[in-house]
């Protein structure tokens, strides 16, 4: 298979061993850059998960805040509810000294009887809100102890990502600068393949040699006519099988253009 890019870059006739040369160049820095990712390994990640977390943490902790906060004004609210029931009921007492047939007395016991239950029914939900913050409190403080433990973990962990972003940020920059002025001279299409199969690739590789009579990205075996085609570089071959663009082993060497 092979991409017939013939286009010119600012009005000069390109040849497709100078596209070649280009996209490998183009390669082979952003595989560099790659390195340095590599370099940082899983630590951007490892940052993002941990303020991630923290910031989970903290909702959580604010809702337990919240509901405990709330229970307690249930508790509250339920000891109103007693205190103003018992009074109820020695205002009802009162009453009965002064009842002038069976019937008040009757009606007036009831009322007494239902208040008694209002407060067994009130103390009853004093102990189950109890019983809830206790269990809200124990999640709060290990919610809490958790939070400054990964705000610990946080913290190393983004010093590591900035000494080892230090070290290579120089290095990186030149790579980027390098990389735009090589992507100026690469035609619109053909950055746009060199972009898209990178992005497909397991390992970032778009533009691979060959090697052993394989092709360096997924090393399915090359015919040999397809190989001298990929060494005259009179076209651009991308690998039937991974879709990566072909280049010989020596397409860096400088060579003298044929006549």
């Amino acid at each position: 298979m092979s991409l017939e890019i013939n286009k010119t870059t600012e009005g000069k006739e390109v040849s497709v061993q100078e596209k070649l040369k280009m996209l490998y160049e183009l390669q082979t820095v952003v595989s560099e850059i790659d390195k340095i990712n590599t370099l940082r390994g899983e630590l951007p990640l490892e940052v993002q998960d941990l303020e991630d977390e923290i910031v989970g943490l903290k909702t959580r902790l604010s809702n337990l805040q919240d509901e405990i906060k709330n229970l307690n004004t249930a508790v509250a609210n339920k000891k109103l509810e007693i205190k103003d029931s018992k009074n109820k009921i020695d205002r009802y007492k009162e009453q009965q000294e002064n009842v002038r047939n069976n019937r008040e007395f009757d009606s007036i016991s009831k009322e007494m009887e239902f208040q008694t239950l209002e407060i067994e029914l009130a103390e009853k939900r004093i102990k189950e809100f109890s019983v809830d913050v206790k269990s809200k409190s124990e999640l709060l403080d290990a919610s809490d102890l958790l939070l400054k433990e990964r705000e610990e973990d946080l913290i190393r962990k983004k010093k590591e990502l900035e000494e080892i972003t230090a070290e290579t940020a120089m290095e990186e920059d030149l790579l980027k600068a390098k990389t735009a002025k090589i992507a100026t001279l690469i035609e619109e299409r053909l950055l746009t393949a060199f972009n898209k199969i990178r992005k497909n690739a397991r390992n970032g590789l778009s533009v691979v040699t060959v090697q052993r009579d394989a092709c360096g990205g997924c090393f399915n075996k090359i015919p040999p006519q397809r190989q001298l085609d990929i060494a005259s570089r009179k076209k651009i071959i991308v690998c039937e099988y991974c879709g990566r663009i072909l280049v010989d082993k020596d397409i860096a060497t400088p060579q003298e253009e044929e006549n």
